[in-house]
Order: C-alpha cells, then structure tokens, then sequence
C-alpha cells in the first residue's frame, strides 16, 4: 500500500510558478514510476508528467514540454512537479500517482493517486 498526499497548489498569476510537492508513506517509494496528473473542470484526467523509478528517464506531455519539470528524491520518498510559465490553460486539479508498470502509469491505470491540489491561473 502506498499513500500519497501533494502540496503547494494555490493561485497565481499568469507567466507565474508554482512548485507542487508529493509526499509518499507506505510501501518501498523507490520502487515505483511515479507522475502527475492533472484535471481541468469537465476535461478528461490526463498525464502532464512522469519519471522512472531510478529518475533518469521521464515523460513530460507536449503542453507541458519547455515549462514543467519533473523530478523524486527516493531518499525522502518525495516527488516535486515545477512549474513555470503557467497559463490559464493550466488550471486544474493537480494529482500525484504511482504504479508498477509505467506503460499502465501513462495511460492513466494507476494503483495509487493522492487526493490532489487545486492549480489556478488567472489572467
């Protein structure tokens, strides 16, 4: 069983950032792919990034791509989404995850997901 509980949503402003931090107890962190949803209002959930277990491999979405940053800290079963340049587009529920596989990580089949925190951008 893994728990996953995230931080550091809020408002801002456009061109702003915001760092988002995931907190993991339970089962080993370390052996897991990790990532970060999102979910605007009446959208579809959907990946904007995720990295391997060891943290040399990851995947950010294409609106995403020049502007989020992931990474984890193993050592402190923590994961952190940066974000920069936000637009409002980027307004959303925010949700880390984690699961064995990362084929079924992407494809949004997670086991484990954190209650999230609320993004918003504002113009």
């Amino acid at each position: 069983q893994v728990q996953l509980r995230e931080s550091g949503g809020g408002l801002v402003q456009v061109g702003g950032s915001l760092r988002l931090s995931c907190v993991a107890s339970g089962r080993s962190f370390s052996t897991w792919p990790v990532a970060w949803f999102r979910q605007a209002p009446h959208e579809k959930r959907e990946c904007i990034a995720a990295i391997n277990r060891y943290g040399d491999t990851d995947y950010i979405a294409p609106s995403a791509e020049g502007r989020f940053f992931i990474s984890r800290d193993n050592a402190n079963s923590t994961m952190a989404l940066q974000m920069n340049n936000l637009q409002p587009k980027d307004t959303a529920v925010y949700y880390c995850a984690a699961d064995a596989t990362w084929d079924h990580l992407l494809a949004g089949n997670t086991e484990y997901i954190g209650p999230g925190t609320q993004v918003t951008v504002s113009s």
